[in-house]
C-alpha cells in the first residue's frame, strides 16, 4: 500500500476530521477531455483486477469544472494503483443509463458518476449490478452497500466567495446564476447570497445580490450545463443591471458570461466554481476571474480509486468535503491580488475559522445533514 494512502484515507472517509489548509493548498487541474460512444481506455502499468472508470454528464470532461476533476481524479488513481482506466463521455440525459451500464458491461471495478444528475442511473445499475462498487460526486440521496457518496459543503466556502464579491464590487450589484436547478448548484448560491449579506451587516453597506435570494429559494438558471447563448444573455442581463461581479454556478457557462462581459466592453469581473478556473480556462478569461470557489473534487475521487484497488471491503461511507477537511476552499486572487482591499485576506482567515468553530452559521436547504 501507498506510503501517502493512510492520510488520504482518513480524509476521504472522515465528515469533519483533518486539519484545515488554506485556500491556495488546492491545487489546479490540467484539461484532458475523453470523447466518443464507446470507453477510452488507458494504461499505465496494467492490473488484470483493478478497473476504474469515469462517467461524465452531459457538460463533459472539458467542462474546467466537476467531469475534468473526476477525469483527473481517476487518472491519478489509476497511475498510483498501476491499473488502466476508462472513461465515457455523455453529451445528452439520454446517454446516462447506457453509459454507465457500457462500464458494467467493460468490468470496470469502480465506475465513478461525475455529478447529480446521473443518480438515476447509477441507481438502477447498482442496484442491478451489487458486486460492482460505484462513486457519485455530489449526490448523497443513493443509500446502497456498493455506493459511496462524495459531497461537498460548497455553501462554506462559496460564503467566502461572496463576501469576497461584495468588498470587491464598486457598484455594489453582485449577480450570480446556475446552470440546473439542483441542490449542489442552489448551495453555492445560497452560500454567495449569505456572504453578501454578511458583509453588509459587518460593513454597514447594501450591496445587491441579483439572480438569487435565499431566504425565497427563487433565482436564475439557464435549465443545462452547455447552453453558452443563454448564458450570455443572462449575464448580459446583469451588466445592465450594473452588476460587476458574476459568478455562474454552470460548469464551462461561465464562458458564456466572460463572452458577454467583452463584448459589453465591461469592467465586470467572474468569480469560477469547483476547479480555480484561472488555472483550467483556456479560453482567455483568466484575466477576468477574481476567484474560484474550490471543490477538492480530484483528490476525493483519487482517494476512492486508491481504496477500491486496495481494500478488500468496499467502504461506502460517505464523504464530506469542508472547510475544517480541506475538501471546500478558495482560490488565490491572482491578477486581481492588489486590486482587493487590503485587510480583505486577514477578514477571510477570520470569517474562515468562524464557519469552522460555528461562531458563523452558514445554512442552506440543500447541505449535507
Amino acid at each position: 500500500m501507498p506510503s501517502d494512502w493512510t492520510k488520504r484515507r482518513s480524509v476521504v472517509n472522515s465528515r469533519a476530521k483533518g486539519t484545515a489548509v488554506t485556500a491556495t493548498a488546492l491545487g489546479s487541474v490540467l484539461l484532458l477531455a475523453a470523447c466518443g460512444a464507446p470507453p477510452s481506455e488507458k494504461s499505465t502499468a496494467a492490473s488484470s483486477k483493478n478497473l476504474p472508470c469515469v462517467v461524465s454528464d452531459g457538460g463533459g470532461f472539458d467542462d474546467r469544472s466537476f467531469n475534468e476533476l473526476s477525469l483527473e481524479g481517476i487518472k491519478a488513481g489509476a497511475k498510483e494503483t498501476g491499473s488502466s482506466y476508462k472513461s465515457v463521455q455523455s453529451k445528452t440525459t439520454n446517454d446516462f443509463v447506457p453509459n454507465v451500464n457500457q462500464l458494467v458491461v467493460a468490468k470496470c471495478t469502480l465506475i465513478v458518476a461525475a455529478g447529480f444528475p446521473l443518480v438515476p442511473a447509477v441507481q438502477g445499475a447498482a442496484k442491478a449490478n451489487p458486486k460492482t462498487e460505484f462513486a457519485v460526486v455530489d449526490n448523497n440521496q443513493i443509500k446502497a452497500a456498493n455506493v459511496k457518496n462524495i459531497v461537498f459543503q460548497s455553501h462554506e466556502a462559496a460564503f467566502m466567495g461572496g463576501y469576497v464579491a461584495a468588498a470587491y464590487s464598486k457598484t455594489g450589484v453582485v449577480a450570480t446564476y446556475g446552470g440546473m436547478e439542483i441542490p449542489p448548484v442552489t448551495l453555492y448560491m445560497d452560500g454567495f447570497w449569505d456572504g453578501v449579506q454578511y458583509y453588509n451587516k459587518q460593513k454597514g453597506k447594501k450591496v445587491q445580490v441579483l439572480g438569487w435570494n435565499a431566504k425565497t429559494q427563487r433565482g436564475t438558471f439557464v435549465g443545462n450545463f452547455t447552453d453558452q447563448n443563454a448564458s450570455k444573455t443572462i449575464a448580459t442581463n446583469f451588466l445592465d443591471q450594473k452588476a460587476d461581479v458574476i459568478v455562474p454556478v454552470a460548469a464551462q457557462l461561465y464562458q458564456g458570461a466572460g463572452a458577454a462581459i467583452r463584448a459589453a466592453g465591461n469592467t465586470a469581473v467572474l468569480e469560477g466554481v469547483d476547479a480555480d478556473v484561472y488555472r483550467t480556462d483556456t479560453n482567455g478569461y483568466q484575466n477576468l476571474m477574481l476567484t474560484s470557489v474550490l471543490k477538492n473534487v480530484k483528490t476525493a475521487v483519487e482517494a476512492v480509486v486508491v481504496q477500491s484497488a486496495h481494500e478488500s471491503d468496499f467502504d461506502n461511507t460517505e464523504y464530506v468535503g469542508t472547510l475544517k477537511n480541506g475538501g471546500v476552499g478558495l482560490a488565490p486572487f491572482h491578477d486581481f491580488a492588489s486590486k482587493v482591499p487590503s485587510t480583505l485576506g486577514d477578514e477571510l482567515a477570520e470569517i474562515k475559522s468562524g464557519i469552522v468553530d460555528g461562531s458563523i452559521k452558514v445554512q442552506s436547504p440543500s447541505a449535507i445533514k
